[in-house]
């Protein structure tokens, strides 16, 4: 697999039909050369077991393959040749920076061969960088109908798509299935496929924080209309003569309920979570982080089961041991400063 998010990959076509001219001239002696013989099937082979010693030399019997068969598997090598070159045609057109050119000639190979996954994942890099979002994601999904298992680019695509039209959790979802293919198969793309996943978590974090912020709008039109019922009621029970004077307190109590809880929305800060303060592993808040001797930094527990499987730094693969891992000390503290005001961010 070609494990570059970016980058097109390359798809090989149908081979010709064994002993079958790949060119047929009519006037060639070879134009329809003998026909491909296939294994005969079990019960069409004589029994010789009789005669060990004369059939032992014997090759295997077999029986030719069907004019219909020949011409299938050499229109099967026709098409897929001519898709292989629109698809290597698309690919010159996407490395050029001519996204256009290339989605509409990966077109063309997908017509001519609907049945490879690489041609919709080359489409829907293609499309994401025409911001073609709705259309990445039906290429992902043809992909993934295709090839379900270890399609890295589907899902990698389809969570950029998916956060681009808003659908942050989503995208989060498959941006980590991408992460476990690329981990599974020590991707050298694993550090853009975090990326993506960072990303995508920060979308999904974002999502929730608007609906928390619309909670809370909400919450404060409920407040209102039950100080409004209660002025209502209380407006009954009064005097015709007090009725003005009790509206008017009233509405000024709840006018500056109102303005309390605006300017209690005004002064919370926005709840974003620092780059630096994100572990590459497991994309939770860092409490204990360590740092390599490239200068990466990991939270502890996440590094140390990583390289319990596997000695290696999870980004750069580099090689790398337990005991070459030092606490970070200034990191550790500005994450645990970040804490005291912003609590909230245990939950990232």
């Amino acid at each position: 697999m070609d494990d570059v998010p970016d980058e097109p990959e390359d798809y090989t076509p149908a081979p010709p039909p064994p002993e079958y001219p790949t060119t047929i001239s009519p006037t060639s002696p070879t134009a329809f050369p003998p026909l491909p013989t296939r294994s005969a099937p079990d019960d069409a082979v004589e029994d010789t077991s009789e005669d060990e010693e004369t059939s032992s030399g014997a090759s295997t019997p077999q029986t030719p393959m069907t004019e219909a068969e020949r011409a299938h598997a050499l229109e099967l090598h026709t098409t897929t040749t001519a898709a292989s070159a629109a698809n290597l045609e698309a690919s010159r057109f996407f490395r050029s920076n001519d996204p256009a050119q290339a989605e509409a000639l990966y077109t063309k190979a997908i017509l001519l061969d609907p049945s490879a996954p690489t041609l919709y994942t080359n489409r829907a890099m293609a499309r994401l960088k025409l911001g073609l979002l709705e259309g990445v994601l039906e290429d992902c999904a043809s992909s993934l109908a295709i090839k379900e298992k270890a399609n890295m680019k589907a899902r990698h695509y389809g969570a950029q798509a998916l956060v681009g039209l808003g659908r942050g959790r989503e995208g989060l979802k498959e941006a980590m299935e991408a992460y476990k293919i690329a981990v599974k198969e020590e991707a050298g793309s694993l550090g853009s496929v975090v990326s993506v996943v960072l990303k995508c978590k920060k979308a999904a974090w974002e999502e929730r924080e608007q609906e928390r912020v619309a909670g809370t709008e909400g919450v404060r039109g409920k407040v209102v209309e039950g100080l409004r019922r209660d002025l209502e009621r209380r407006i009954e029970g009064v005097e015709e003569g007090e009725k003005e004077g009790v509206r008017k307190e009233g509405e000024e109590m709840i006018e500056e309920v109102e303005r309390v809880w605006v300017e209690a929305g005004k002064a919370e800060k926005k709840r974003i979570v620092p780059d630096w303060a994100v572990d590459d592993i497991t994309f939770s808040f860092m409490v204990d982080p360590v740092i390599t001797k490239t200068g990466k930094s990991y939270e502890r527990a996440s590094i140390l089961e990583h390289l319990r499987c596997s000695p290696t730094d999870p980004l750069t693969r580099e090689p790398l041991r337990i005991d070459e891992l030092r606490p970070n000390l200034a990191l550790r503290e500005a994450c645990e400063e970040f804490l005291k005001e912003n609590g909230w961010a245990v939950d990232y």
